[in-house]
């Protein structure tokens, strides 16, 4: 008896620990955060903001107290063909020498459903700082492959290139630039921890 007594004390425990909030870092070899816009009608080219850096908190018991934390170093842009990488780094784009970072901070996180959030936050590009909203959802939680705490989500929103000094060329490149984010995100051992 005792001991059915302390297996499920155990289980217990452990359904607890799971559930309490959890900070997970995100492993960018399994993240990309592309961007797609319309060239002149004619194509819908798209280029990976690479080298993500982030910290997430998510709490599945009290969802408002999640936050996420995102810098996307501009040396890891990549559109796939080394002039047009030189181009949107330069000072007609990203100026990416004066302005070497994206950055991007929640600032509020609700509930819309079933594995569905929205994530409200300030966006930072060329150091001008815009609210955009998140609409996320959350694909699976776990345990990853060595036993740590896992989680995955896809987001998405749409933001304007001349909100952030970047609307070289609009209208006949569209203003408009469609983010979709796929990520996974684990809690770090113990011994990369602050």
């Amino acid at each position: 008896m005792k001991r059915c007594l302390l297996a499920l004390s155990l289980a217990l425990c452990a359904a607890a620990a799971a559930a309490a909030p959890a900070t997970y870092e995100l492993d960018p070899n399994h993240t990309q955060v592309l961007a797609q816009w319309s060239h002149f009608g004619f194509s819908n080219p798209v280029a990976n903001f690479g080298e993500v850096d982030g910290t997430l908190v998510y709490d599945p018991e009290d969802v408002a107290a999640s936050s996420v934390q995102v810098v996307l170093p501009l040396s890891g842009l990549q559109a796939f063909v080394p002039r047009f990488n030189d181009h949107l780094r330069s000072d007609d784009f990203f100026d990416a020498a004066n302005h070497p970072v994206v950055t991007f901070r929640s600032t509020r996180v609700e509930a819309k459903g079933e594995d569905r959030l929205a994530v409200t936050g300030d966006l930072t590009i060329k150091g001008i700082t815009r609210e955009v909203v998140l609409d996320v959802r959350l694909n699976k939680t776990g345990q990853g492959s060595d036993g740590r705490a896992k989680l995955g989500f896809d987001a998405s929103t749409a933001v304007k290139r001349s909100d952030f000094d970047l609307g070289k060329f609009a209208p006949n490149v569209s203003d408009q630039v469609d983010l979709r984010i796929t990520t996974e995100a684990i809690v770090p051992r113990a011994s990369e921890q602050p």
